[in-house]
């Protein structure tokens, strides 16, 4: 599990301010509205209560929503995500009410006018409202959600939009919910290493401007898909470069060595708790929350309940997020002695309990007034570490709300021999370590704050320039003259003769601080 997604969480989104308008077209087709209702109306409550309440840049600026039926009908225009969750939510209200039960009718071509319709009404809001704004996408994603057969919906689009305007149509996408029960449970489908997206038909791309995509009919499965949304899907550049050391070439070939750089993209694991508002019980912050268990004062004391136990094969690292906390035996002075000693046997016999079973712990935020209180507060999960000390180590991990999609494709192939053969002998470069060590990795802090402190500080009155001081005799050959800067005098005499004053006589005036033995030179 730890080899398919082993990359450490980015906790900023790259360019997430080019995420595209988005248009939503819900198919209610009759009678299969009925059995994909509640689960989709309450995957876009979930979703948009997440997206509305993500503080920094607008992940999600623009969204339209229509619903087809007997006719088609726009929910909502095209409107700013951020600061809109009351329109949201009453647009959501809105969808549960559609029918669900009624005559079957196709309505098959009320699809291709919805687009159209959204085209249309993108374009008038370019031209009217984002013109006057920051600049953003040129183009809009159209999603069509159905229950009827996809490669049906999309071949019937490819013919009925042969000679619609296409320029503003970034992408069209149409999501077939699975008419199939869920067949796997949640847990089986995390841990299958075949994910969802693969799950696609070989020819998903039915055309240059559709795709088609099927997703099962259960809430997680259709809030992972909105969840997408989140992600920066832009293509416009790499995102990182990733620089391998130069190979060792013969000295008789006289070959310049050559530094092999991977080209790869950043995509977000999770979202950023600090993104989140609340108090400091919710799960937010990279260990807001956590800090409670820095010892602040004699009354504040951290409660941690265990509630599972994990393999620790099973953990992905890519879920656990935030600085790390070291757990150790308390050293309290206010318990008593044997308390203490059997506490500490005990701390040992734990962590030597799980390294032999491999096991950690999976153990969730108690706060005081979670038990008097009927509503309690987000919760926030740690992952617990045992080691071969009397210390263990604690992280928090990621929650389903926090989750977000990522597919991890297997290669189909083995790699080309003689690329192969090249990255090997890179790697044969490399220095091997049996461990890491942070105290032989130094990153030159000390360096760079000494730099920034050793300036000089802006000690001077504004108005007057800084002079150096007169050389006042012969000076000892191993001494130094101690001087502080020129502090501003209150003239002693009348303001029109102390403009008059020559210049060596004001500066003799301004105080020295001198040596003991360049006093005697006086």
């Amino acid at each position: 599990m730890k080899t398919m997604h082993q990359g450490h969480v980015a906790s900023n989104p790259v360019q997430v301010w080019q995420q595209p308008p988005r248009l939503l077209i819900v198919d209610a087709a009759l009678p299969s509205w009925a059995r994909v209702c509640s689960n989709l109306c309450e995957a876009l409550q979930n979703f948009f209560t997440l997206a509305c309440g993500l503080e920094g840049p607008s992940r999600m600026p623009l969204f339209s929503m229509y619903v087809v039926q007997n006719q088609r009908e726009c929910l909502l225009p095209f409107a700013q995500v951020k600061g809109n969750f009351v329109r949201l939510q009453a647009c959501i209200s809105e969808l549960r009410l559609v029918p669900r039960e009624g005559i079957c009718q196709s309505q098959r071509s009320s699809l291709n006018l919805a687009v159209q319709d959204g085209l249309q009404q993108f374009k008038q809001y370019s031209r009217h409202v984002m013109a006057s704004t920051t600049p953003s996408s040129p183009s809009v994603e159209m999603t069509i959600l159905t229950c009827q057969p996809g490669k049906e919906i999309v071949k019937q689009l490819e013919g009925e939009l042969q000679d619609t305007d296409m320029v503003n149509l970034r992408k069209l996408q149409v999501t077939e919910i699975s008419k199939g029960d869920v067949l796997e449970s949640t847990d089986s489908l995390w841990h299958s290493q075949t994910p969802m997206e693969e799950l696609i038909d070989e020819c998903s791309i039915m055309g240059a401007n559709i795709d088609l995509q099927i997703i099962e009919n259960d809430t997680v499965s259709m809030e992972n898909f909105f969840k997408a949304w989140l992600q920066d899907s832009g293509t416009d550049q790499e995102h990182l470069h990733l620089l391998l050391p130069a190979q060792c070439f013969s000295s008789l070939s006289r070959a310049k060595s050559e530094s092999m750089c991977l080209k790869c993209d950043l995509q977000e694991r999770l979202l950023n708790p600090a993104l989140l508002p609340g108090p400091a019980e919710s799960p937010r912050g990279d260990f807001s929350s956590f800090c409670q268990m820095a010892p602040r004062s004699a009354a504040s004391c951290y409660r941690l309940r265990v509630i599972k136990a994990l393999e620790s094969s099973g953990v992905c690292e890519s879920l656990t997020f935030g600085l790390p906390f070291i757990i150790r035996p308390t050293s309290c002075w206010q318990l008593d002695w044997d308390e203490l000693e059997t506490n500490q046997k005990r701390f040992h016999a734990l962590c030597h309990s799980l390294q032999k079973r491999e096991w950690l712990l999976l153990a969730k935020g108690e706060s005081s007034s979670s038990g008097l209180n009927k509503n309690s507060p987000a919760s926030t999960f740690y992952i617990i570490f045992p080691s071969n000390s009397l210390t263990m180590l604690v992280k928090a991990v990621a929650t389903c709300e926090l989750l977000l999609p990522s597919s991890f494709p297997l290669p189909t192939e083995d790699p080309p021999e003689d690329i192969l053969r090249s990255v090997e002998n890179t790697l044969d470069g490399l220095e091997v370590v049996s461990s890491y060590n942070p105290l032989q990795i130094k990153g030159h802090l000390y360096e760079h704050l000494r730099s920034i402190l050793s300036k000089p500080q802006d000690l001077l009155t504004p108005g007057r320039d800084f002079r150096p001081p007169r050389q006042l005799g012969r000076q000892h050959p191993n001494r130094a003259r101690a001087t502080v800067c020129p502090l501003p005098l209150v003239p002693t005499q009348a303001p029109s003769r102390a403009q008059k004053m020559p210049a060596a006589t004001k500066a003799s005036s301004e105080p020295m601080l001198l040596s003991d033995d360049e006093e005697q030179l006086f």
